[in-house]
């Protein structure tokens, strides 16, 4: 496709999009599958639901610029997806607050990545005078912001929980180091210096 005008870059950015919500589909019920904590699952599970929804408004707009409605394939969602399976590859290794740290961090990387589209768009939208696509898209907008500032709110648990987590984890560390040196004179010669071999 070329661009060769402005509606051709919003058009472009749309069929973006479009596949972008659709990878995401695919992509939210093994983040909220792989997630431990409540809120945290529930709100990936949530924010799934008003993706389909999102996919469903999208089209609307293809329909209020009278074009019709076709996914390309958006390689910066699928990289954003691609980070998010590699953080679940961990999983088996992960405590399970350090897991939901991580799998918080790869869900807001999509909503930045969609709010800055979408907001891009909405403008397109409005600057060509497509005031229904405008309107559609904003409240799409206000959808992933919604989504981010959910994130940020549990994050804020998780990470304290994984900081407790780190904390007690160094706290065992260092009393099976003092056990194991401590009153041990194995190895060493009357004076504490380690003897020679």
């Amino acid at each position: 496709m070329s661009l060769e005008t402005l509606h051709d870059v919003f058009l472009d950015n749309l069929k973006d999009l479009l596949s972008a919500e659709k990878q995401l589909i695919k992509a939210l019920p093994k983040l909220a599958k792989a997630a431990s904590n409540e809120q945290l699952q529930e709100a990936l599970q949530q924010h799934l639901e008003v993706t389909r929804g999102q996919i469903d408004r999208l089209e609307e707009v293809f329909v209020a610029i009278e074009e019709t409605a076709r996914a390309k394939h958006c390689k910066g969602m699928e990289g954003l997806i691609e980070e998010g399976n590699e953080v679940l590859e961990h999983k088996k290794d992960a405590s399970q607050s350090a897991l939901d740290a991580a799998i918080i961090v790869a869900a807001q990387k999509v909503e930045h990545y969609e709010i800055s589209a979408y907001g891009s768009v909405r403008t397109f939208a409005e600057e060509l005078g497509y005031t229904k696509a405008a309107k559609l898209l904003q409240q799409t907008l206000e959808e992933e912001s919604m989504a981010n500032e959910t994130l940020n709110e549990i994050a804020a648990a998780v990470n304290e929980s994984a900081l407790i987590a780190d904390e007690s984890e160094g706290e065992e560390n260092e009393a099976t180091e003092f056990s194991s040196s401590n009153g041990s004179s194995r190895g060493r010669g009357r004076n504490g210096s380690k003897k020679s071999r």
